[in-house]
C-alpha cells in the first residue's frame, strides 16, 4: 500500500499539552480501528504550527475520510515515493 505524508495546519500545535496530544491520538486510533486495515497511522511530527503525519493507506480518499471523521484539519496529502537517510549514501 502507498505511504503518504499529510500536512495539517494547526496554529500553536507546538504548545499542545501532553494530555491534548493523547486525546488527539486516542481519537485517531479509535476511528482507525473502525475503518479497518486499509489505513494505518505510522507516526506524526509536531512543529510550531503544523502536524505532519505519515500514513499507509489504500488511497487518499481513506485519509480524507479519517480526517473528516476525527474533525482534524487536512492540508496537503503527498504520496511518499522514496525514503532516504544516511545509509543511502553507503
Amino acid at each position: 500500500m502507498p505511504k503518504y505524508m499529510i500536512e495539517r495546519e494547526l496554529p500553536e500545535a507546538g504548545n499542545l499539552r501532553p494530555e491534548q496530544l493523547r486525546s488527539i491520538s486516542e481519537a485517531s486510533c479509535r476511528v482507525l480501528g473502525q475503518m479497518g486495515p486499509q489505513i494505518q497511522w505510522v507516526n506524526s511530527f509536531v512543529t510550531d504550527d503544523r502536524i505532519y503525519c505519515v500514513y499507509i493507506a489504500r488511497d487518499q480518499q481513506l485519509i480524507r475520510e479519517h480526517a473528516r471523521t476525527c474533525g482534524f484539519p487536512l492540508g496537503r496529502i503527498s504520496e511518499v515515493k522514496a525514503l532516504i537517510d544516511p545509509a543511502t549514501a553507503e
